[in-house]
């Protein structure tokens, strides 16, 4: 498996671009680079039929997220608040992503 360089990263406001839940916004919990994948809070839910064990004592159908593939999700613009394409430039040496519709930097250099 090849290392894929996603778009958006763990933290992330997302917007979801395609499938059931189309239109959804939700922060990124997770990102999976080797898979392409990420997991978007309250989005792709499954329910689990599990056993009883020591993690769930009562055992029974649990709900959780469920990864979705990274290219169906759009990063949300903090300052413009509307699903935007990303570019990337260099400022003071580092790399840094920015908003395509409204020009603003979304990694705020610290």
């Amino acid at each position: 498996m090849s290392l894929i360089k996603l778009h958006v990263k763990k933290g992330d406001t997302v917007q979801v671009l395609s499938g059931k839940d189309k239109g959804k916004q939700g922060k990124i919990v997770t990102s999976m680079p080797k898979k392409g994948k990420v997991i978007v809070e309250g989005v792709n839910r499954i329910k689990r039929h599990t056993k009883p064990s020591q993690a769930y004592p009562q055992g029974g159908i649990i709900t959780k997220e469920a990864p979705i593939l990274a290219s169906k999700v759009q990063l949300v613009c903090p300052s413009c608040s509307k699903a935007t394409r990303t570019g990337k430039k260099e400022v003071n040496g580092k790399n840094v992503r920015f908003c395509k519709k409204c020009g603003e930097l979304i990694d705020q250099t610290k």
